[in-house]
């Protein structure tokens, strides 16, 4: 079978490095790939992401076609793409409410809503990694809805890659994804902006150590994709961080009442977090 990876950037691209791995396998005869960008189209050639780069028209006879652009994109692609009945199309958003609403009626029993728990803060091409995928969850949303033949091709390929399978309808993928992705990313990019705005961000910056670092990383993420996920998933991540900011605000107050037992107390209840972990 041929299948194709609309976006070849991190999760596309790594995707289809996994997928040369099990190509025999899985009886994979060739990788397609398809970018809006051309400069990605060529450096995913020279990387060896896939074998050959083609316009979106020519992915509609590939038995299997993955879509990893952002959200936006996302639903503009299942609204105008005419794949044959036979194709599957896997789609790897991480938010999932405008998506599967977006689906056409006609096309619904191909789609296949995942949510691959994996990446990292780098994207393009040169982000791709080998081995993204292993022993990482991937959500199925909302599954019942798809051909159950179509729901099995995509298990198939993504137990395949290394990957454990659990489903969840798309309310409740959203509500917890905004939680452990979403509002982690917003709270990153604000640390970097805040550290910006000062009068001398690079003398802050000097000084910066581990915890910096690890709290900053994910403000390297692309701005292109995190805006249509924080549009698509606007309401649960306001939900999200109105829970953040009430929890600021409580240690804010331990602070400037120097209710330093209650402060520690309160750093005690979060360390209980690992325990779940």
């Amino acid at each position: 079978m041929q299948v194709g990876i609309v976006g070849l950037g991190l999760m596309g691209g790594s995707l289809g490095l996994a997928l040369q791995e099990v190509r025999h396998e899985l009886g994979i005869k060739r990788i397609l790939g398809c970018d809006s960008n051309p400069l990605h189209a060529q450096m995913a050639l020279s990387l060896g992401l896939v074998e050959e780069c083609v316009d979106l028209h020519a992915l509609q006879n590939c038995a299997v076609v993955f879509l990893a652009i952002p959200l936006d994109g996302i639903v503009q692609v299942l609204q105008s793409f005419k794949p044959s009945l036979q194709t599957t199309i896997i789609e790897v958003g991480s938010a999932k409410e405008q998506i599967v609403s977006a689906i056409p009626l006609s096309l619904r029993p191909q789609v296949i809503a995942t949510h691959p728990m994996c990446g990292t803060e780098f994207y393009g091409p040169k982000a791709a990694l080998r081995g993204l995928y292993q022993h990482k969850i991937v959500i199925f949303v909302d599954c019942d809805k798809s051909a159950p033949e179509h729901v099995e091709r995509a298990k198939e390929i993504f137990s395949a890659i290394g990957m454990q399978l659990v489903k969840m309808d798309a309310k409740s993928h959203d509500a917890h994804i905004a939680f452990v992705s979403h509002l982690p990313h917003a709270i990153s990019y604000a640390l970097a902006n805040v550290v910006l705005s000062q009068k001398s961000p690079q003398t802050i910056l000097s000084l910066a150590a581990g915890g910096f670092k690890d709290m900053s990383r994910l403000s390297k993420s692309s701005p292109v994709m995190w805006r249509s996920v924080f549009k698509q998933n606007k309401e649960q991540v306001l939900k999200a961080m109105g829970a953040f900011l009430e929890e600021m605000g409580a240690v804010q107050g331990l602070l400037e009442s120097e209710d330093w037992e209650a402060l520690e107390a309160w750093m005690g209840r979060a360390n209980q977090l690992q325990e779940f972990m």
